[in-house]
């Protein structure tokens, strides 16, 4: 084969290199095999997941950490077990690359009545489920279009920021392509101003220097569209109160006086509704309006004083300007705007504090508050944080975060068990970021990743802590044992049977899937600590002792709760009930 030639599988996973991904999680099948020799040849690692749909999961946390995540199943049943885990990705703009392994072309053109299909010789039934979750998709079947077709689906992926659906069949794995166009990089299209980006500066501009009391509202698709740095210049020129969204929590840096936590609607303190209600002006980034992200709705800015910056457009009032890609557009803005005549900031309500908890006696029962109160201390810079859906996805978002910290918890898809891959992806991407000098330490110290998980949430996929332990990654567990799915007790059947979990041995866990107790391990050993905590003095130790930790290793923390306990607005939706 001539040097300017590559196999197909080659540049596959050559252009995964490109876009900055190390890792390709999946599960092996028979019309994958081939393709998976090629992986670690091509200097990626590979982490086989326990099923399909945990394998999805943990690609889309890898992705919300590193950019761009990728996964690998089978025809058929593989890929159908992670389309859950796709849609939820394709919901919340977390940029997955699924490729699938397929029968071989003559088994589809002869309409081979072969496993792994519904027997009836239709090939495509699969693919067709898939475009309706994915933003762009190809099949790779010809040697002459499969790098080009390839590559924009790739394109497409960074463009929309969600994910792709790629089919390999077996035949063409080791189809001899040209490597040529591996010597340009793939990059997200980049649009150019047509003019309209000048009358929505200037209409913007007037906006602002007209503005009284303004406000700005960051959301979650912010992160998306690569604006983080951007807002943060906004945020710290202006001073404006800033709020963001429950999918925007993480997205701007707490630590500044002017930030003010999680905007709720009717949830907040009736100062923060007081406020944001009467404001003249808001600038609202990144919009995501679910019912569940905006509070019920209750949330939603009122269009007449917004200005909303979406991917690709800007909308003031009732005038759309199209074709502005955000980022560009931003920096444009910000470089305009005179900041030596911005409003007044003597108006600016309170800024949200760091509120160090209230001294509670140690043998204070542990509820929903004093959980995450006396948790604060306990967090650094650079953590990531996850927060399952339930009362824990509720909880974390009263957290402080500090400096480049991270944090997942349920936006939309709200798929139950989630947190759990996703921390694996999450804490493998952490770690090689970290490797590259890319990750902020606290104090030179280890970077870590938290879960907090409800006992119904974690027995979805608990098989994931074994590719947790098998990665050795530094995780710590925090596992919210209030007996059952307390999520939907809030919701409906606060005393039905259907919201009952079997009753687990949680921390027996670690040693079922094969890692020592700290207590028996060997020095520089990866080890699980396990410990039990009821009261606040038990809690505040198991942090303590988690904190001093200075090596790799897993931290398991069942935590026992009340299973009516929970948090507003779930607090709410269950006092209905009674």
């Amino acid at each position: 084969m001539s040097t300017n030639n590559i196999k197909l599988a080659e540049y596959i996973f050559a252009r995964l290199k490109q876009l900055g991904i190390e890792t390709v999680h999946g599960v092996p099948g028979d019309y994958n095999l081939e393709l998976l020799d090629y992986v670690e040849p091509s200097g990626l690692h590979w982490t086989g997941s326990c099923n399909e749909l945990n394998g999805g999961y943990a690609a889309d946390g890898y992705a919300r950490i590193k950019g761009v995540g990728a996964l690998i199943t089978t025809f058929g049943v593989g890929e159908l077990s992670a389309i859950n885990a796709i849609a939820g990705a394709y919901a919340e703009l977390a940029p997955v690359v699924h490729i699938v392994g397929t029968p071989t072309r003559a088994q589809h053109e002869s309409r081979s009545l072969i496993h792994h299909t519904l027997n009836d010789g239709e090939y495509g039934r699969f693919a067709d489920m898939y475009k309706h979750v994915t933003v762009a998709q190809a099949n790779l079947s010809d040697p002459r279009t499969a790098t080009s077709l390839f590559d924009a689906t790739l394109a497409q992926c960074l463009l929309q920021h969600r994910p792709v659906y790629i089919q390999i069949p077996l035949d063409m794995v080791h189809a001899v392509v040209s490597r040529a166009p591996l010597a340009t990089p793939i990059e997200a299209p980049l649009a150019i101003f047509s003019g309209s980006e000048v009358p929505a500066v200037d209409l913007i501009k007037e906006r602002i220097s007209t503005a009284v009391k303004p406000v700005i509202l960051v959301d979650g698709e912010s992160l998306a569209y690569g604006i983080l740095e951007e807002l943060h210049q906004l945020i710290e020129t202006t001073g404006w109160p800033t709020w963001t969204s429950n999918f925007g929590k993480g997205c701007v840096d707490e630590t500044l006086p002017n930030t003010r936590g999680v905007w709720k609607g009717n949830w907040s303190t009736k100062e923060d509704q007081d406020y944001v209600r009467s404001a003249d002006l808001v600038l609202c980034f990144g919009p995501h309006f679910s019912g569940t992200n905006s509070y019920f709705y209750t949330g939603i800015p009122p269009s007449k004083t917004t200005i909303y910056f979406k991917s690709s457009s800007v909308t003031v009032e009732d005038k759309i300007f199209r074709d502005l890609p955000v980022k560009q557009f931003l920096s444009l803005l910000l470089k305009q705007v005179d900041t030596t005549n911005l409003p007044s900031r003597s108006t600016n309500p309170t800024p949200q504090e760091a509120k160090a908890p209230a001294k509670l006696a140690d043998d204070t029962k542990l509820d929903q508050h004093n959980l995450y109160s006396e948790m604060q201390p306990y967090l650094r810079a650079g953590d990531i944080i996850l927060g399952e859906t339930g009362t824990a996805g509720y909880g974390v978002r009263e957290l402080r975060l500090p400096k480049a910290a991270r944090l997942f918890k349920p936006t939309t898809w709200l798929s139950i068990g989630y947190m759990l891959p996703a921390t694996q992806g999450a804490a493998l991407a952490q770690r090689e970021l970290d490797q590259a000098g890319k990750w902020q330490r606290h104090n030179d110290k280890l970077p870590r990743t938290t879960l907090l998980i409800g006992d119904g949430s974690f027995q979805m996929t608990a098989q994931e802590l074994s590719t947790i332990i098998k990665e050795k990654l530094n995780v710590t567990i925090i596992l919210l044992n209030n007996d059952g799915y307390t999520i939907e007790r809030c919701i409906h059947g606060k005393d039905q049977g259907y919201n009952d979990v079997a009753r687990w041995r949680y921390l027996n866990a670690p040693a079922f899937f094969g890692v020592a107790a700290a207590e028996g391990g060997a020095e520089g050993e990866y080890v699980a600590h396990t410990t039990v905590a009821k009261t606040v003095g038990e809690w505040r130790k198991a942090l303590d002792d988690a904190d001093k930790r200075t090596t790799a290793g897993l931290t398991m923390i069942e935590v026992i709760l009340d299973r009516e306990d929970a948090m507003s607005p779930l607090s709410d939706l269950l006092a209905k009930q009674l």
